[in-house]
């Protein structure tokens, strides 16, 4: 469905809005809980594509690892005195519906490798940027204890975009080409 908007290309806000930075941040982690449930869910699916066992390892930790940033976002709801909510994130989405087409264009083997690994460095830095941003809010309402937990995730998901950079450049692109 389209978005409504007014004269001019603006765009005219649903009733439900938010109003505040507080309303946005909540939003914000509504839709990384979606995200991540969903990636939890998704990530078995690329482990069992891949071929590379070094790719596979990668993929299973991350899987154990997004299991804990689901934990974590549930406590940062808890720290908000919030019952943990999850929207469905349309970016998270589409990125996930663009790997599963990515594997489909693949046959299996090195280039598929490569191609999964570009997936979820593009879901990678989804995050990262989602829980920057996230992080940065929670700094400016001073919530410390969802700011500790959006930054352990945070610096999780740098970590892992890195060893997916390192995984192509030293291995799965190499037996691609």
């Amino acid at each position: 469905m389209a978005k409504k908007t007014t004269t001019a290309g603006k765009v005219k806000p649903k009733a439900d809005a938010a109003e505040q930075l507080q309303d946005f941040m909540v939003d914000g982690m509504k839709d990384m809980y979606w995200a991540e449930k969903a990636l939890v869910k998704n990530l078995p699916k690329m482990y069992k594509n891949a071929t590379s066992k070094s790719l596979k390892e990668a993929i299973n930790g991350h899987i154990e690892e997004t299991k804990g940033q689901v934990k974590r976002l549930e406590d940062a709801f808890k720290a908000l005195k919030m019952k943990p909510e999850a929207v469905k994130c349309d970016a998270m989405d589409g990125l996930l519906k663009e790997a599963e087409g990515i594997m489909e264009e693949t046959e299996p083997g090195a280039v598929r490798d490569a191609a999964i690994i570009a997936a979820a460095q593009k879901v990678e830095h989804y995050e990262i940027a989602s829980y920057g941003t996230l992080a940065t809010y929670a700094k400016l309402l001073k919530h410390k204890e969802v700011l500790a937990l959006l930054l352990q995730s945070l610096a999780e998901e740098k970590n892992c975009d890195k060893d997916l950079t390192k995984l192509a450049k030293t291995e799965i692109n190499l037996k691609a080409k």
